[in-house]
């Protein structure tokens, strides 16, 4: 099966749309995965169903043009960062409702979520807004989180995929945590000369 992703990537990278679709299929339960766990980190003021997210960030991705994946890793990275752009509109959209604005996605049950609830969710945002600047500065450590925190694989597993040592990704997830940390803290960007 990695032989024929490996072929379908190659193909869907040079815009090949029947080998994108089959790459989504034969992905399914992976990305299914994902975006179970993307709901998880998101908290219970995310009432949208993984199957509902996982055919959004599909749709996202497959409309797009000129998307490049060298290898696996990079495509499950991409379509966690989908996903995670879907639910940081979610977030936004609800924040939005507060103030007066509409959106589409709707609450189940007439009750609001709790406010530790609505709190996470905003903190998903921020986080991901966080994990966009350190994508521009690093983008190899952007991808890193979203692989291990955002799609759960362990770093043993994400070694493999990257074809380095567990140690190296262990170092480079150090280094993320601390790009993001610095950035968090201090609002603002990751500083440029942080060396790990």
């Amino acid at each position: 099966m990695e032989r024929e992703v490996e072929a379908l990537i190659r193909r869907a990278d040079q815009a090949d749309r029947a080998a994108a679709d089959r790459l989504f299929a034969l992905l399914y339960d992976e990305l299914h995965r994902l975006a179970e766990h993307q709901l998880r980190r998101g908290g219970s003021a995310l009432t949208i169903g993984p199957t509902t997210l996982l055919h959004e960030a599909y749709l996202n991705v497959a409309g797009r043009a000129n998307l490049a994946f060298a290898d696996q890793p990079r495509f499950l990275a991409y379509a966690s960062r989908a996903m995670r752009g879907l639910l940081i509109n979610y977030v936004r959209r609800r924040r939005a409702l507060k103030r007066g604005g509409q959106f589409e996605i709707t609450l189940a049950g007439d009750e609001p979520p709790a406010h530790d609830a609505v709190r996470q969710a905003e903190e998903l945002a921020r986080l991901g807004d966080t994990l966009d600047e350190l994508a521009a500065l690093e983008p190899a450590l952007a991808e890193l989180v979203d692989l291990h925190f955002f799609c759960g694989f362990t770093f043993t597993e994400i070694a493999a995929l990257r074809q380095v040592s567990e140690r190296t990704v262990q170092r480079d997830w150090r280094k993320a945590r601390l790009l993001l940390q610095h950035a968090l803290l201090a609002g603002g960007e990751p500083p440029p000369d942080a060396e790990a």
